[in-house]
């Protein structure tokens, strides 16, 4: 590409000069958190909690600032599948109050990604990743037993979609699992009218018969919304819906399964013209593994009600136009801080070396939250009351979990499979 090719932005060239060499000293500063990351990962996915803590507590003080809210991200998420609930909450909410604080985009470390890359900037968290903390904080508080918080963190959830779709015109759409949730704890809270219109909602977006058609016509039968029940009984006729009897209860086991997908380096040529930009672009890690649940002489495929794998092409796609502008006037910058050393040492071989050296800083951010699943999975159970063995198998592993039924009542059991 030309040094002329678009109208440089020009420095005085000794200062020009200064600048890149700040700048090639500095940009391998931040680091890879990736790579950097490697054993938590290895560990966690190996159910050693207790080793993924230690090793990514090592590898945080290894790294720059700029990772801190990956670092509390992944400690957070490494603590809810160790079923240490409050402990996960609380670095969850350090993460929150961390993530708004990074929002603030500040000027000098804007200008210097221009000239380096994205990597050196603090990272801030692609929006379904900042969605996840909330998610993920409401089903602590409901293992905890306190409803009423992990309601607040299921409208947070829904109401921050809502404002992205409607006022920023993202095209996102409402995540089915927050909404499902929120109709299991308004359903525990004998809230019928509002589980229905959750389930209703995460019916829409995830129409899933094995796990939402039940309590769908249950519901709708329960609180008189005759003409939903009349459509939902002509499509799913064989559903079996009777009112709970006196001595029954149920549970719903939510199943955190696979790996969330991984950013890897792709290119786009945004003018046509040959000229090809890196940018992130999500690949799966595999699939999600297929989750058999049994309980009470019942048994159920786990069924997938979001998943984020598909989320998060949807979320990074939408920034790529931002991503691919960001570059194009990057590309100017150094255009102008080349022309300005080619100036200042009278050759124009170096003006075009200092071109090359900086454009081949260009690397496209490849963090992410990685400890995330790729879906969230869901197997429900109308029991008698009184206490059970859930028996959960995947990929041939066999795990039991002992729990207690409530009549009248809807438990919750969350799990973490790879």
């Amino acid at each position: 590409m030309s040094l002329h090719s678009r109208s440089p932005v020009r420095l005085s060239g000794w200062g020009a000069l200064a600048l890149v060499s700040v700048l090639l000293l500095s940009s391998g500063c931040a680091g890879d958190y990736v790579a950097r990351t490697r054993g938590v990962r290895s560990a966690y996915q190996q159910g050693d909690y207790s080793r993924a803590l230690a090793t990514l507590e090592a590898a945080a003080k290894e790294g720059p600032e700029q990772d801190r809210l990956l670092v509390l991200m992944d400690k957070g998420m490494v603590l809810h599948a160790a079923g240490q609930w409050a402990e996960s909450n609380a670095v969850l909410e350090e993460a929150e109050r961390l993530s708004e604080q990074v929002d603030a985009v500040s000027v000098s470390e804007e200008a210097k990604t221009l000239v380096t890359n994205e990597r050196q900037r603090t990272y801030r968290g692609e929006d379904f990743e900042k969605l996840m903390i909330s998610v993920l904080q409401a089903l602590n508080y409901a293992e905890l037993g306190d409803e009423e918080a992990a309601m607040v963190e299921v409208r947070q959830v829904n109401e921050r979609l809502e404002k992205m779709i409607a006022e920023e015109k993202k095209p996102y759409e409402q995540l089915a699992i927050a909404r499902y949730l929120g109709g299991v704890i308004r359903e525990d809270q004998r809230d019928w009218d509002s589980a229905y219109i959750d389930y209703a909602k995460a019916y829409e977006i995830a129409p899933r018969e094995d796990a939402l058609a039940e309590p769908l016509l249950r519901l709708a039968k329960q609180v008189g919304r005759d003409d939903m029940y009349a459509e939902l009984l002509a499509k799913y006729p064989d559903v079996p819906h009777a009112p709970l009897a006196p001595d029954e209860g149920q549970l719903v086991v939510v199943v955190e399964a696979g790996l969330s997908p991984e950013k890897t380096r792709g290119s786009r040529d945004p003018g046509g013209g040959g000229d090809l930009i890196e940018v992130p672009v999500y690949r799966n890690r595999g699939l999600a593994p297929p989750v058999s649940v049994d309980l009470a002489g019942q048994s159920r495929r786990a069924v997938t009600v979001t998943s984020l794998a598909d989320v998060a092409v949807v979320h990074l796609n939408d920034r790529i136009g931002r991503l691919l502008a960001k570059q194009l006037a990057g590309v100017a910058v150094k255009a102008g801080l080349a022309a300005g050393v080619g100036a200042l040492t009278k050759s124009d071989e170096l003006g075009v070396l200092t071109f090359l050296v900086l454009n081949a800083m260009n690397a496209p951010d490849l963090r992410s939250w990685l400890s995330l699943p790729a879906e969230f999975q869901v197997a429900r159970f109308r029991v008698s009351a009184g206490n059970h063995t859930v028996r959960v198998t995947s990929w041939g592993q066999v795990t039991e979990h002992p729990v207690e039924v409530k009549p009248g009542r809807v438990g919750l059991l969350v799990l973490r499979r790879y």
